[in-house]
């Protein structure tokens, strides 16, 4: 698709210049391929690009994979929608990516630590879902991009996928799956029960899965269901606690490990990829998926419909403050008036396709509220520090 005539490499376009950017690329550079991969990183600070780049050139040649890597600097429009499509799109049309994986957004999961204010707090008290517009605004321009300058590239979304492909999805825009959440914590059961692989573990979960459960919750949500051979996983909370400890950054770059085999193994066209992935079908949540021929398809164990399986992650996912439904957007109660307190218009809810506007509203408010320091410290408890992304 993406190789010129003669050329048997296959291309990925990796876009974003953070810390799972780094993680998935550092990855990519250590995976045996069939086939050469070239890996184009694009990232809004050309330094950042380059340097990610050069690193995992270095990891590739040291490793002696067939992978090569190169940077780009991605400036997509913001003053002009309509104009920014376009030059998105034709940028697409010109790297011709076989597969192509957002692993960027206009919020970052990491701006609490690094400088809190009432924005951070607003985040914290609402859920991490209240950012979701942020989350999502970049991937649908890409998406976007993709359908119209290279239809048949295969998009992956890191951007919160639980939340953001069902909101692409009842947008139009063509997802194939997410990578990150429900991975992540499916990698780790996958080591804590000794490796059987992703053929035998199926698991359903959630980006509100990757802290454990509050000690008082009693419905089934509120932790990871887990299957082996078909047989349900007991004390899925024991056998995660330890990774779940791990410093998110750590987490995250086993996020980018796991995101990374599976990106691999979909630019070299292997004729199945099994895998449990956030986001996949436009779904909430994540899911034991199998991937073949550019399709998606739940792989779930039985006497779990997908229905059930959607409430499932649906009501999981509450807990992050948000939920998708047919394209709705709604806030549970505690985000609601979290919100309302700024923006009672925004508090009720919006529709996938006012993702540009509610885009617009959101900037401003955050841009708003970070001008505005956070509160008097005040003490955590330890479930809620975990909460917070």
């Amino acid at each position: 698709m993406s190789a010129p005539p003669g050329d048997a490499s296959r291309h990925v376009v990796v876009v974003g210049g953070g810390r799972l950017a780094r993680a998935l690329c550092d990855s990519l550079a250590a995976i045996p391929t069939p086939v050469r991969l070239r890996v184009t990183v694009l990232a809004r600070d050309p330094g950042a690009a380059d340097r990610l780049a050069r690193g995992a050139q270095v990891r590739a040649t040291v490793t002696g994979t067939a992978v090569g890597f190169t940077a780009r600097p991605f400036t997509p429009s913001t003053t002009d929608p309509g104009a920014g499509y376009a030059a998105d799109a034709a940028s697409m049309a010109r790297l011709r990516p076989d597969v192509l994986v957002c692993a960027a957004s206009a919020q970052s999961p990491y701006e609490r630590t690094h400088a809190p204010s009432a924005w951070t707090e607003l985040v914290t008290a609402a859920g991490f879902g209240v950012t979701l517009a942020l989350q999502a605004e970049l991937v649908s321009r890409l998406a976007a991009a993709l359908a119209a300058g290279a239809p048949d590239a295969s998009l992956v979304n890191a951007a919160f996928p639980d939340a953001v492909n069902p909101l692409l999805a009842a947008a139009g825009r063509p997802v194939l799956c997410g990578i990150g959440n429900v991975a992540t914590l499916a990698a780790c059961l996958d080591a804590a029960l000794g490796g059987p692989g992703p053929r035998r573990l199926a698991v359903l979960g959630h980006h509100a899965h990757l802290a454990a459960p509050d000690p008082a919750a009693t419905d089934d949500t509120a932790e990871v269901r887990a299957w082996l051979d078909g047989r349900e996983v007991p004390d899925v909370t024991t056998l995660l606690a330890g990774y779940r400890a791990l410093p998110r950054p750590e987490l995250n770059a086993l996020a980018g490990h796991a995101g990374a085999a599976v990106v691999a193994a979909l630019a070299a066209g292997v004729d199945e990829v099994v895998a449990n992935l956030p986001g996949p079908l436009g779904l909430p949540g994540g899911y034991p998926v199998r991937l073949r021929d550019g399709r998606a398809e739940l792989r779930l164990p039985a006497g779990v419909d997908v229905a059930h399986a959607s409430a499932w992650n649906t009501a999981a996912g509450r807990r992050d403050g948000v939920e998708v439904d047919d394209g709705h957007v709604r806030y549970p109660e505690r985000a609601r008036a979290a919100l309302a307190a700024y923006r009672p218009d925004l508090a009720g809810g919006w529709h996938a396709g006012e993702l540009p506007e509610v885009f617009a509203r959101f900037t401003a408010l955050r841009d708003h509220l970070r001008t505005v320091p956070p509160a008097p410290a005040r003490a955590r408890s330890v479930w809620e520090e975990a909460r917070c992304p």
